[in-house]
């Protein structure tokens, strides 16, 4: 079976922290793309590095891998497959995903080695333009 493919969006994404009574600013709302996250003890945002948000803390400069889908839910593995291949040179990821499909976000400066990596392990990777 062919391995997936993977679409480099152009932008650089900020991973933001607030605290979880915050508002969902409307900034965010009308983001193309974002992602949010809340628990009891946070709500994280994940948005496009030209929003700004007025966070508790943030971690700036991440690049976002599509995971090209749809993928059905019942699909076992693929996080898993990639995330090995992705720590196997020292690439830390942060996830999110949609019901279609997958994001791995990577910092900017191991982009590179990340999509070296997922080529040698037999992904197809296409860049955003």
């Amino acid at each position: 079976m062919p391995k997936q493919t993977l679409l480099v969006r152009e932008s650089l994404f900020t991973i933001h922290s607030l605290d979880p009574q915050s508002d969902i600013p409307a900034s965010v709302l009308n983001s193309p793309l974002f992602f949010l996250g809340k628990t009891e003890d946070e709500l994280s945002i994940v948005v496009p590095d030209s929003i700004k948000v007025d966070s508790l803390d943030s971690d700036e400069g991440w690049r976002a891998l599509e995971l090209l889908g749809p993928l059905h839910l019942s699909m076992v593995g693929i996080m898993a497959q990639i995330g090995d291949v992705l720590a196997s040179v020292k690439v830390a990821i942060f996830v999110v995903s949609t019901f279609d499909t997958d994001f791995f976000l990577v910092k900017d400066n191991k982009l590179k080695d990340a999509i070296n990596a997922l080529k040698k392990a037999g992904y197809s990777v296409n860049v955003d333009n």
